[in-house]
């Protein structure tokens, strides 16, 4: 029967009783439950995570049809079924609150009866009549929320990391290092403490968030082989109970070939179940990232503060108006928004170890909150970066009449003089000049304590400022 001509309702029943559900509906009796149940947040899972858990359908039915547990024939609906899902089609359909049945059975019933009756569907079948296709007997053969769900978390993670956050990481590195080319020349003020410090040269603050960044990339791909090692097959509690003796290496294969990854299976299924310790490391990863993101968007603020009383030593790309009352206004956006993404990064951050530590014996019931938070705050990140890039990194400018005033006035360009005229010295010189107005330079030479010659070729900015080049030998 089609969805064109299917009844207003159908009576399904589960070990609780009976329901009608809407003719229309794919999920079924126990998604209705738990839709009852968790009137929560109103927050549905996310797209990647519910691609997991569909992938993982996939790849069991495929694996548990080859092995004969299953009928060839019903094996291949249900892969036809998650194709259409993984496809874009039914997504309305997976409808349980993030916030729900602990361990997510109903999620994972949820994927279950959606698929079944899909494939009923497709057959030419009724919705419901799971005699023919069972969402617990078929969908589900082999498997048990407390396999699929730690597994769907590793899923998500690596497709929302492949997806969203790496190739976002790379394009903000390669801009940071654009820019850094581009304002190599220009000299600036340093600052520490938020005081004046020694010249820097623009380039050069641009060329270290481009490396900031890179060595966080590097450490989430040190954290994600983590979640290469699935604990599918483990089955209710880690001993594989009602699964075949091939099935785990079998759909770790499958997996593997579906989403491009070297997927393996754990060396202790009852490990893989029980410890979210691979959620965590990540997770940290990523709070690692979003703390130097938010460091990096602050220097951007503070650096376009102005355009008149502040610094306003670059530019920010002006993406809409600043104010409903002050005309002419612009603010850095792009910026505060990155702020506030990465302080609700951190939050979860916080949330996941507090739900990874409140497993007990066989199994964490946690793992919903897990899943949401990890998953949700990989692609905030990654989309978050993105945008940055997009609408503010790649357009900044450099304000060079600015920054090179802020170089020449600075009291510490008078460090460079140490090794010339000593340190009480030194001090007294900058002393002066910040009760007179006078110049450094203008002071040491009244003073006699240097030469003109010399004087200007230990406060060249532009050597001052340089780099020191890395040994070929130095990684």
């Amino acid at each position: 029967m089609t969805e064109a001509t299917s009844p207003a309702y159908r009576i399904e029943r589960d070990s609780m009783g009976e329901r009608q559900i809407p003719g229309s509906a794919y999920y079924g009796i126990q998604t209705l439950r738990a839709t009852e149940n968790f009137p929560i947040s109103g927050i549905k899972p996310l797209p990647t995570y519910v691609d997991a858990c569909v992938l993982i359908k996939k790849a069991t039915a495929q694996a548990n049809g080859e092995l004969g547990c299953i009928p060839e024939d019903i094996a291949q609906v249900i892969v036809q079924a998650a194709d259409e899902v993984l496809a874009g089609k039914f997504r309305d359909q997976f409808v349980v609150d993030v916030y729900q049945a602990g361990a997510g059975t109903s999620h994972h019933m949820n994927v279950n009866e959606v698929l079944a009756n899909r494939a009923l569907e497709i057959l030419g079948d009724e919705k419901g009549n799971y005699q023919r296709i069972s969402p617990n007997d078929h969908v589900n053969y082999g498997q048990s929320t407390n396999d699929v769900i730690p597994t769907a978390i590793r899923i998500g993670g690596l497709l929302a990391i492949d997806r969203t956050l790496y190739p976002a990481l790379s394009n903000a590195i390669a801009v940071l290092e654009n820019k850094a080319l581009e304002f190599q020349d220009i000299v600036k003020s340093g600052r520490t403490h938020l005081q004046d410090a020694v010249p820097v040269r623009l380039g050069d603050s641009f060329r270290a968030w481009a490396q900031i960044l890179s060595e966080h990339k590097m450490r989430i791909e040190t954290a994600a082989v983590d979640l290469t090692k699935l604990g599918l097959g483990g089955s209710a509690a880690g001993t594989g109970l009602n699964t075949h003796p091939q099935y785990r290496d079998r759909v770790a294969q499958i997996l593997s070939q579906l989403i491009n990854q070297p997927l393996q299976p754990a060396p202790n299924m009852m490990a893989a179940m029980q410890s979210m310790a691979p959620f965590v490391n990540v997770s940290g990863a990523l709070r690692n990232l979003a703390q130097d993101c938010v460091k990096i968007s602050h220097d951007l603020r503070l650096m376009d503060s102005g355009p008149k009383t502040g610094l306003k030593e670059i530019q920010v790309p002006p993406v809409q108006p600043g104010s409903s009352i002050m005309p002419g206004k612009y603010n850095p956006v792009m910026a505060e928004m990155t702020s506030m993404v990465c302080f609700q990064v951190m939050g979860y951050d916080s949330a996941i170890a507090l739900a990874a530590q409140a497993g007990q014996l066989e199994l964490n019931v946690m793992m919903p909150l897990i899943a949401y938070n990890l998953i949700h705050s990989i692609g905030i990140l990654g989309n978050t970066l993105a945008a940055l890039t997009s609408q503010c990194l790649g357009g900044i400018t450099a304000n060079r009449d600015r920054t090179l005033a802020y170089a020449e006035g600075s009291l510490a360009l008078v460090t460079a003089l140490n090794p010339h005229i000593g340190y009480l010295n030194a001090a007294a010189v900058a002393k002066e000049s910040l009760e007179s107005g006078k110049s450094l330079r203008q002071i040491v030479l009244e003073r006699g304590l240097m030469s003109p010659e010399k004087l200007a070729e230990v406060l060249d900015l532009q050597k001052m400022s340089a780099m020191p080049q890395l040994s070929q030998h130095q990684p």
